[in-house]
């Protein structure tokens, strides 16, 4: 099933009332939706007052709350403490995960991640792409050679030819800023899988920064990575510019990321969807039923 992503931009006022999210407008129009098809909730308002009976019944049907900051980008993620009955058990999983296995989910992880990369650019730029492909299958256990930044570097230089010496950067000049707020959409989707699957967020296979609250959800975020710079390219070729402020128009296309085409395991499935493939293999692997993470491919 395909559940709704919210955003609200303006002032409002978000309830609870017989299990159905009520929105009372700065015009007093009064607006429900039910909570269970609820998946994602994007606050961009410091006029917005949320309260608590709504805040637990969104998290009790696993829904990610995404609060924005002053500049209306993605600052914040409250998520569910339990998402899975098995929970206990795969956390342990998780803890007890030997250094190999880590090292070879990386290497499936980066691998991907490039080959995803190189079809985004075969497929938007007609860019060539044999020295990914040779990168891609060159990746060894662990990433110990840092493929995944090089083919980086050759990746970004390609993706905006028309931007001299573009970098992905988070402060950088547009459309880094589009980026952020992708991949900030992104991370929220991959979160909420993760503690869907019964996993730690916190806990990184590769990423291991002690202040950052999700390594799990940016590691295995990292090959659906390109599928949000597919659209924001389509978005930009829509505007013919690279805006520097992200208007709501422009917010609402990339709030599309949820629902955005995705093949991974040989069918075609929304993001949100692929992504509980990918978290759930990730726990059997985990688990020891398998040693092969599911990810998508463009």
């Amino acid at each position: 099933m395909i559940k709704r992503t919210l955003y609200f931009g303006n002032q409002a006022y978000l309830s609870l009332k017989d299990n159905q999210l009520v929105i009372k407008k700065r015009n007093d129009e009064i607006v429900t939706a039910a909570i269970e098809d609820i998946a994602y909730i994007v606050l961009d308002s410091p006029q917005i007052t949320v309260t608590n009976a709504l805040l637990g019944a969104l998290l009790e049907n696993n829904c990610a709350i995404i609060n924005c900051d002053k500049t209306h980008l993605p600052s914040g993620l409250l998520l569910p403490l339990s998402g899975n009955t098995l929970q206990s058990e795969r956390f342990q999983a998780q803890i007890d995960a030997s250094l190999p296995l880590k090292k070879q989910l990386w290497q499936q992880t980066v691998q991907q991640k490039i080959l995803n990369q190189a079809a985004v650019l075969h497929g938007s730029h007609d860019a060539e792409i044999g020295n990914m492909t040779a990168w891609a299958n060159s990746v060894r256990s662990g990433d110990v050679d840092n493929r995944e930044a090089v083919a980086a570097a050759y990746y970004w230089k390609e993706m905006f030819p028309d931007i001299p010496d573009f970098v992905r950067d988070r402060n950088g000049v547009p459309p880094n800023n589009m980026l952020n707020y992708g991949y900030a959409i992104l991370r929220g989707v991959v979160a909420r899988a993760l503690v869907s699957s019964g996993l730690l967020p916190t806990l990184g296979i590769h990423h291991h920064n002690r202040y950052n609250a999700y390594c799990l959800a940016d590691d295995i975020m990292e090959p659906y990575r390109p599928i949000v710079d597919k659209l924001i390219l389509e978005v930009i070729n829509e505007i013919e510019e690279y805006p520097t402020d992200l208007s709501t128009e422009i917010k609402a296309k990339l709030l599309r990321i949820p629902v955005l085409d995705c093949v991974i395991d040989g069918n075609r499935s929304p993001l949100m969807n692929a992504v509980s493939t990918t978290t759930a293999s990730l726990a059997k692997c985990y688990l020891g039923t398998t040693r092969k993470l599911l990810y998508p491919e463009v």
